[in-house]
């Protein structure tokens, strides 16, 4: 029996009737749909539920510790003067704006505890783009570090009344604006009383998460609480079919209840949806959370081995630069990858360097599918690095032709659609967008991708192919290929318009060492058709441009060379 067949016979077995992960067909939205019948069933049940881990430490910021018994306490305190002095109510929104403070977590679980809505709001946005979310969704709160108060002073009048709580901020706060410590002072007043007492229903609204508007107003795709259990149970899920496969087939004994718990280092925003899965993962599982003020390589290390981490995650090129030197970080067992497309030989690149003793992972998905659609990890992402994996249980795939909705058969290259009760059920204010882009309950991805034999396969976003006289040319396909040269450090593959084939390939890369063009062009034209091979490729001195989740701004690069001013052209 393969090991990808034990896998998901063993996670059929964990989801059969009766057991701990069972599966049953229920009626969401008036759409069937397969759910987990067991388990928490909305946020607010999963952070109550942290009472079994006690002192245990959840949160880790630098030299600051919090455990689960503080801040569960905590939330539930700041959830009462949410609704008791802020007035707030059933459905009402909190916006946060953040680095990854550990005040993130106490802010979004108080509001999961009293039946509100959080927004989690792009740190790196501009005044304009946050005030544009603040007044599209509503807000009745805004929780936000010193630089987003500071970016957001001038425009305080376009904010209306909305309340603002300073995280982090150095000395007094500007006028009309509270400061944390303050505000956590205060909440005296609500010690002891514990969580409120408010009801909170599966299909409830629990986040609004905009999306990175790489092209055009950003848009606010609405979470339910059953969304995010749903993701969340799907990764325990992973956890425990994969600490089968380690200890041999059979399930583990019990951890000892005075061992250190399981550690996260997360280098996902929170504000992204990778980073509030690894929040609401960790809360479940009991496990420590670490995270930085920002990306530092030698700090990254330093973290994982000063607190024997378990896990990292990040995009693609932070976890490059982790594994490049993996002296010292025994303690990994898992690297979990997301935000962006993932090359197949970093996936043999972490199993060489650690011997196969860490299993590489990768959840595909997108805000709109909170978090992972699919996944794959360990020996099955090592013999399928090009391959998502297989989609998680509850949630369904179809390859549609884009022209015109018809399925496709396994094999061929479509749209990738999905439905399950982990997809949003639309976007937030916005009944064109959610009418485009939901079809019956099915998600249209905007990917283009195939199944084979259950696997499945994501090529390119639909509107990134360059079609290079008649013939697709699928640029993760090429830049994977690139990436197997060992002086290529960073790619992306684009296409910019040409008179004779309509669209030209070209490959930006950033080099680590001598490389000329030619021989990265024979390089792909040993492994993909001509066609594939880039026209042109141009060296950058400069780090591609990238959102914050990791992806490429190809919006930005192709303006460049169009405008022909590439660096280091």
């Amino acid at each position: 029996m393969s090991a990808a067949g034990s896998r998901a016979e063993l996670t059929a077995r964990l989801t059969a009737p009766g057991q701990e992960f069972e599966v049953a067909e229920r009626e969401v939205g008036g759409v069937p749909m397969r759910v987990y019948t067991r388990g928490p069933q909305t946020l607010r049940e999963l952070v109550l539920n942290t009472t079994a881990f006690g002192d245990h430490d959840f949160l880790i910021y630098q030299d600051e510790r919090r455990s689960f018994a503080e801040h569960l306490r905590l939330a539930s305190e700041l959830a009462r003067c949410l609704l008791d002095e802020y007035g707030l109510s059933h459905g009402d929104r909190v916006a946060v704006s953040m680095r990854n403070y550990p005040e993130w977590a106490p802010v979004f679980w108080a509001a999961q505890l009293a039946g509100l809505v959080v927004v989690p709001l792009n740190a790196w946005w501009s005044a304009p783009e946050l005030c544009y979310a603040l007044t599209d969704s509503g807000a009745r709160l805004l929780v936000a570090d010193a630089e987003r108060t500071a970016l957001l002073a001038p425009r305080r009048d376009e904010l209306g009344r909305i309340p603002l709580v300073e995280v982090r901020g150095a000395g007094r706060p500007a006028p009309g604006v509270r400061g944390w410590d303050e505000l956590v002072d205060s909440l005296a007043t609500h010690a002891d009383a514990g969580e409120p007492d408010v009801t909170v229903a599966p299909d409830d609204d629990a986040t609004i998460l905009y999306t990175s508007g790489t092209t055009g107003r950003p848009k606010g795709a609405i979470g339910t609480h059953r969304n995010h259990c749903t993701n969340t149970r799907n990764m325990v899920l992973g956890a425990t079919v994969s600490a089968i496969f380690a200890n041999g087939g059979t399930p583990p004994p019990p951890p000892d209840p005075d061992a250190p718990r399981p550690g996260t280092l997360c280098t996902f925003p929170f504000f992204h949806i990778a980073g509030i899965n690894a929040l609401c993962v960790t809360t479940a599982l009991g496990a420590r959370l670490a995270t930085l003020y920002k990306w530092d390589l030698e700090q990254a290390r330093e973290l994982i081995r000063r607190e024997r981490l378990t896990t990292a995650s990040g995009v693609p090129t932070l976890m490059r630069q982790l594994v490049a030197d993996g002296g010292g970080l025994d303690s990994l067992a898992t690297i979990g990858m997301g935000g962006t497309s993932i090359p197949p030989d970093l996936i043999g690149r972490i199993d060489a360097e650690f011997g196969s003793l860490v299993a590489p992972g990768n959840g595909y998905g997108l805000t709109e599918t909170t978090s992972a659609v699919a996944t794959n990890t360990g020996a099955d992402y090592v013999a399928r690095p090009d391959s998502v994996g297989r989609c998680v249980p509850g949630a369904d795939v179809r390859v549609v032709d884009p022209a015109t909705g018809a399925d496709l058969p396994d094999g061929e290259v479509g749209e990738l659609w999905f439905r399950g009760p982990n997809v949003v059920r639309g976007y937030w204010n916005n009944p064109a967008a959610t009418e485009e882009a939901f079809t019956d309950g099915w998600f249209h991805s905007g990917d283009l991708g195939r199944v084979q034999d259950g696997w499945l396969y994501v090529v390119d976003r639909l509107k990134d192919v360059v079609i290079r006289g008649g013939e697709n040319i699928y640029c993760t396909e090429v830049e994977a290929a690139l990436f197997e040269h060992p002086a290529v450090a960073d790619v992306a593959v684009l296409g910019v318009p040409d008179a004779d084939y309509g669209e030209r390939a070209v490959a930006v890369v950033v080099a680590e060492n001598h490389a000329t063009a030619d021989e990265l062009r024979r390089h792909v034209a040993e492994r993909l058709a001509a066609f594939k091979v880039p026209d042109h490729v141009i060296f950058r001195t400069e780090p591609l441009p990238r959102t914050q989740s990791g992806k490429v701004l190809k919006k930005d690069l192709r303006t460049e060379l169009t405008e022909g001013r590439p660096d280091g052209a």
